[in-house]
């Protein structure tokens, strides 16, 4: 098959990696927002609508491997090709994940406003804005802002250790408020893993357009060895 047909191909396939990525988006800041506010319909709203993402993500796979299978790429279009099945795996794990916490919202909207012990809008911000990032690098194949990406994932996950902390101590002196602490506690650990999902998504748009793997830098650090 000619070399125009399988670059149309290519074409679909980016069109709808972000499609996925754009409804992935809008899950997370639905989640979000539906956590902030205490909006049990938005929170159902997020759970109902998974199943769309799944369908997606099962589509992309089928599109990538029957690339793969019918047209060999090389070069620039196999990396593409791979990262894309790598980013649509992230980006449906990612999606699970606003369940996660639309779930929980709904479970701390039953219990009681309850005083978070630390900034825990400031941290679904800092989650929020990495994956949107990581999806800007993607859509403008632009390495600079993936790296942004990478550097951002150590502040977010110093702010889930700061949390961890908090919410130990909150428990001992507040232990009727357990229950609703424990949500929260997992609240954090889901917008810690969005951070981890962004950079992997960042990392294999490095990989797309340079070709450089940076998912584990200390594999390629070179070593001294005696002679």
């Amino acid at each position: 098959m000619s070399s125009a047909h399988m670059h149309r191909e290519i074409e679909g396939l980016k069109r709808r990696i972000l499609t996925v990525g754009a409804m992935v988006e809008q899950a997370i800041a639905q989640a979000i927002s539906a956590l902030a506010r205490n909006d049990a319909a938005l929170s159902r709203s997020v759970i109902e609508h998974d199943s769309e993402v799944d369908r997606m993500e099962i589509e992309v796979e089928e599109e990538c491997l029957k690339i793969l299978a019918l047209y060999q790429p090389v070069a620039g279009d196999l990396r593409f090709v791979i990262a894309v099945l790598k980013m649509n795996n992230d980006l449906e794990r990612m999606a699970d994940l606003a369940v996660n916490i639309a779930t929980r919202a709904l479970r701390l909207g039953k219990l009681g406003e309850i005083r978070p012990p630390g900034d825990l809008p400031e941290m679904a911000q800092k989650a929020k804005g990495m994956v949107k990032k990581s999806l800007d690098a993607l859509v403008q194949s632009d390495t600079t802002l993936a790296r942004e990406v990478c550097d951002a994932d150590d502040i977010l996950d110093a702010m889930r250790s700061d949390f961890h902390t908090r919410i130990m101590e909150q428990i001992r002196e507040h232990p009727e408020q357990v229950e609703s602490l424990l949500n929260l506690h997992a609240v954090t650990r889901h917008l810690e893993r969005l951070g981890d999902m962004a950079t992997n998504v960042a990392e294999d748009v490095i990989y797309m357009v340079d070709g450089d793997i940076v998912r584990h830098p200390a594999l390629r650090e070179p070593t001294n060895t005696p002679k």
